[in-house]
């Protein structure tokens, strides 16, 4: 598995499902992203589902069931509904077409897992565990939101200030930047 970090304001994504599994998965995205291009399309949404969505004006929402050609223009596709069929049917079309799918809950049928993420302001770490055992991925992700401090915005921008000043080539900005952040993990001998 290689994690990536996707620009979703810059890429078509499809989420197949109107209920708790598809909210899980568009929320996912909306509040890492939250000017993500996304299409929601399914016979039925669950009021919660639909409340959520209201903050995002720039989902489409499609009361019906899935057509392949709602697939046309697509970059990401997630299946999240109750029907194994109709997810082995939409990877299928997805895979000729040269679309990345995910299937929740069956790790066979995805291109790619969407992983737990921790969010501090700009920092964002993903945890995966290769689709093994999303429970793990989440409780590690509760551990670190709980020890990484809510204000590590601070030192981001702070440091984002002071790599702006670096000069050099990049090795020498590298040393640079160690022996500037060097007392973030290791305290300071006297």
């Amino acid at each position: 598995m290689f994690p990536i970090f996707l620009k979703m304001d810059q890429i078509q994504t499809l989420v197949v499902g109107g209920g708790n599994v598809a909210l899980e998965k568009a929320s996912a995205i909306l509040r890492n992203s939250s000017e993500a291009k996304l299409t929601m399309v399914a016979p039925f949404f669950r009021p919660e589902t639909l409340e959520y969505l209201q903050d995002f004006p720039q989902v489409q929402v499609i009361t019906r069931p899935f057509q392949p050609s709602d697939l046309a223009g697509l970059d990401l596709i997630i299946c999240a509904t109750d029907s194994p069929e109709l997810h082995a049917e939409i990877k299928v079309l997805a895979a000729a077409q040269h679309l990345l799918c995910n299937v929740a809950d069956t790790p066979p049928l995805c291109d790619f897992y969407l992983g737990s993420i921790v969010q501090k302001g700009d920092l964002k770490i993903a945890i995966s565990t290769n689709g093994k055992s999303p429970t793990l991925a989440k409780r590690i992700r509760a551990f670190l939101e709980d020890v990484i401090p809510d204000d590590i915005q601070t030192s981001l921008d702070q440091l984002e200030a002071a790599r702006k000043t670096l000069k050099g080539d990049f090795q020498q900005k590298i040393t640079q930047l160690n022996e500037l952040t060097k007392n973030l993990i290791f305290k300071k001998k006297d």
